[in-house]
């Protein structure tokens, strides 16, 4: 429905059947709206296609319980839900969009065919907020600067939020920053619950700029949170319960970060347990590591963390490398390790001090 008010803003209303043709029901709506309105979707929903997202509106649920999106079987969708750029192969970034208070189900185990994702944006200045997001065969959330047909963002993806959202069972990632260029930057990942991933719980191919605060991660396979090229980064009060349970031998991180060496980050006030055990004697578990400066001289500074790990043979807990670069310069200090075999590993052109 478009607004009868010359064009102001309009709730348009979206009421599903449960049935495969819910998903051209949501898009025939969607494409009929105007710049700024709000599409509002009456669940439970069951779709066959994918969801295209169009910039400069907001895409709701009455509420997460009561609007479930889902993939029907044998759909093996690349997406449930993803921005019209992606969809369309575009070479820049789309126009933002606000997705509030909506289930998806990726429905796992009838739809074998494809690593399915929840959520597929190549959007600026987008908010994700109060989502559940279930059973992908692919990652929860998946922000890229690559197209669904491979072309690659020529600008920039800055200044989103993704806040308060509950992922779980995802066969990837539970977020995951898909980024081959310099492009997703500067976004705010905080207060989310990331369970029972199949690899990591968040993966960030590009951390420039972000905050990642406030996060809850447990039951991952591999690393908990796994950040590349800090650049003006914070990773902070994210609480970790357990990670490193493949049955695949590998060194895992409860938090793992690689820097860049034009400026500083901070890693501080994150707790990391691994209460579930470091399940396989072949592994390696490293509960904080900066483990490789990728050029020049890395600055970082790594401030009261807590970190308990369960006395196993092959555990450390904060672990300080720079692997690649010239050097790698920490400021360490306040932070309460126990329980592992190595508290504090550094390696050659490391410098660590206790700052001022």
């Amino acid at each position: 429905m478009v607004s009868p008010l010359g064009g102001l803003a309009a709730q348009v209303n979206v009421v599903c059947t449960n049935t495969p043709s819910d998903d051209e029901a949501i898009n025939a709506a969607s494409n009929a709206s105007e710049v700024g309105d709000e599409i509002v979707i009456d669940g439970p929903c069951l779709i066959n296609g994918t969801i295209r997202l169009v910039g400069q509106r907001t895409y709701r649920g009455q509420n997460a319980s009561g609007t479930v999106i889902r993939q029907a079987a044998g759909a093996n969708l690349a997406a449930l839900l993803a921005s019209d750029t992606w969809l369309s192969g575009a070479t820049y970034t789309g126009n933002p969009i606000t997705l509030r208070d909506l289930t998806l189900d990726g429905n796992a185990a009838a739809n074998t065919g494809r690593a399915t994702d929840g959520v597929v944006l190549m959007s600026w200045n987008s908010t994700v907020e109060g989502l559940t997001i279930q059973n992908m065969r692919g990652s929860g959330i998946r922000l890229t600067n690559t197209s669904s047909t491979g072309t690659t963002l020529t600008n920039t993806q800055v200044n989103g939020r993704i806040t308060h959202n509950f992922i779980t069972d995802s066969g990837q990632y539970g977020i995951y920053v898909q980024d081959s260029g310099n492009s997703c930057t500067d976004w705010d990942l905080m207060d989310n619950w990331i369970a029972d991933s199949g690899r990591q719980g968040i993966r960030l191919e590009n951390a420039a700029g972000w905050k990642v605060t406030g996060n809850h991660v447990y039951g991952v396979k591999e690393h908990a949170i796994y950040a590349a090229r800090l650049f003006g980064t914070t990773i902070a009060n994210n609480y970790i319960e357990d990670f490193g349970a493949s049955t695949t031998a590998g060194t895992w991180y409860g938090i793992n970060a690689t820097v860049q060496g034009d400026a500083g980050s901070v890693i501080s006030g994150n707790k990391v347990f691994n209460f579930a055990g470091e399940s396989n004697a072949s592994s390696r578990y490293v509960y904080l590591g900066i483990s490789q400066v990728n050029y020049g001289t890395g600055f970082v500074t790594v401030e009261g963390n807590l970190i308990r790990g369960v006395g196993s043979a092959s555990s450390t807990g904060l672990s300080y490398q720079k692997d690649g670069g010239a050097s790698l310069s920490v400021v360490s200090t306040g932070n309460l390790v126990t329980g592992v075999t190595t508290p504090r590993a550094v390696g050659t052109g490391v410098t660590v001090t206790t700052g001022l």
